[in-house]
């Protein structure tokens, strides 16, 4: 009867911690598979048609550099119940909080503008205008948000979160191409590596997927979150899990966008040297037999879209939760419009501001794309120092402060951003530095 009684009660506890995780379950995942916005989704094609897999080791880094940098900021929310803009403001003073306020308001509006550019895109793969996307898709993220309650907000996203795992299936038929390499040669890509030597190019490439893994927006939107659900200081090793799968995802179906340009791109003969995602979707068609090419050319589009919408969806409410918490509006998903007209008043703004861009003749689209990943990188670090340094105070976090390891590990990204970031303004300003040796 003990061992009943026990396994009974060991029964009880897994099923109650399993409901709390998936009660917890939301921010971190979304946060993390939104990453893979339109951008990165370009960014990781033009990696792997350039480079093949020979880059695939710096997911070995980037996971847990994400992972550890949104772990800080599910501590942060759930001790304080203050979004990031607002722990800044209190922590550091007016000067620096309208500092990183205004940082993450330029860098999250010209993101925004990349997300609107992946959703036109992927669109007129389908014979929509551009013009028809900007305004279905703007009307259907503001009904989204409007809906008076946090969970069904986070709810809906999930689902949308689901739809960035068909880049996946893509990788495998990619790899069924006639010119594509055996899969060791995937594995070996794992191993670390400078193809083609040091370059200013090369530079730029891996700085740009730092900048599409780890971006200012993530900070300010997971912080929200968790404020906007209700966790607290017993939920932050669930949203510690919750942090992680979601990093985990995330880096996975990135590994698998570049598997799936390097194989069909980077080993085609002659090489076929792609710029964006959606001119990925339509080179597949003629490589993939039996119909597969269609299907790819598919699954590319709807993926496309789908990242556009989760990173526009998600970078908008960033912004309109720091706004909201610097000037004090009501700003919380689960007041209706009336209660915070001011929040979702910004909130629409910023889409519409962001996706008239993509209207305009003759716009850069595919450059903006690239460089905001970068530009994205640049702002980093000014914004980690700011959240390592709120996490090291007792006044703030109590027992919740950094241990050593982990302040180590966390300045440890935060060199290595900075040096990144200044060997390519090293190499702006002096290209033939970096040049590779013929």
């Amino acid at each position: 009867m003990y061992w009943i009684s026990k396994s009974f009660h060991m029964l009880t506890r897994f099923q109650r911690r399993t409901l709390i995780f998936f009660a917890v379950l939301g921010p971190g995942i979304i946060t993390m598979v939104a990453d893979n916005d339109a951008g990165g989704i370009s960014t990781y094609a033009v990696t792997g048609s350039k480079y093949g897999f020979s880059l695939l080791w710096i997911f070995f880094l980037l996971v847990p550099m994400a992972f550890y940098v949104q772990e800080m900021t599910v501590r942060l929310g759930a001790v304080t119940k203050r979004g990031h803009a607002e722990a800044v403001f209190e922590g550091f003073g007016p000067f620096w909080g309208w500092f990183s306020l205004i940082d993450l308001m330029v860098i999250n509006w010209l993101t925004l503008v990349t997300e609107y550019i992946g959703m036109t895109a992927a669109m007129s793969l389908f014979g929509v205008p551009p013009w028809l996307t900007f305004l279905a898709i703007t009307m259907l993220m503001f009904v989204v948000v409007v809906s008076g309650r946090y969970w069904t907000f986070e709810k809906i996203t999930l689902v949308f979160c689901a739809f960035n795992l068909v880049y996946i299936p893509a990788a495998f038929w990619a790899m069924k191409t006639p010119t594509a390499p055996p899969w060791s040669e995937v594995a070996a890509g794992f191993l670390p590596g400078a193809p083609g030597g040091f370059s200013g190019d090369l530079l730029f490439i891996i700085l740009a997927n730092i900048g599409t893994t780890i971006t200012p927006w993530q900070i300010f939107f997971q912080q929200s979150s968790v404020v906007d659900k209700g966790l607290d200081y017993h939920d932050i090793g669930f949203g510690r899990v919750d942090t992680f799968v979601g990093a985990l995802i995330t880096c996975t179906v990135a590994a698998f966008i570049i598997i799936t340009t390097g194989a069909a791109f980077h080993h085609h003969q002659p090489p076929i040297l792609v710029e964006d995602a959606q001119q990925t979707a339509q080179a597949l068609v003629p490589l993939l037999p039996h119909g597969q090419g269609e299907l790819a050319r598919t699954l590319f589009a709807i993926g496309l879209f789908d990242a556009g919408f989760l990173g526009a969806l998600c970078i908008s409410l960033s912004t309109s939760w720091a706004v909201g918490e610097v000037f004090g509006w009501a700003h919380s998903l689960n007041k209706k419009i009336k209660e915070a007209p001011w929040f979702y008043g910004f909130y629409l703004l910023m889409l519409l501001s962001a996706g008239a861009v993509v209207l305009i003749p003759g716009a850069p689209l595919i450059t903006i794309t690239m460089f905001v990943q970068v530009v994205a990188v640049t702002l980093l670090p000014s914004l980690l120092v700011f959240l390592i340094l709120l996490l090291n105070s007792k006044e703030f976090m109590g027992d919740q402060v950094n241990t050593r390891s982990q302040n180590i590990i966390n300045w440890s990204i935060v060199l290595v951003v900075i040096a990144m970031s200044t060997l390519f303004a090293v190499n702006t300003l002096f290209p033939g530095w970096f040049r590779s040796p013929r």
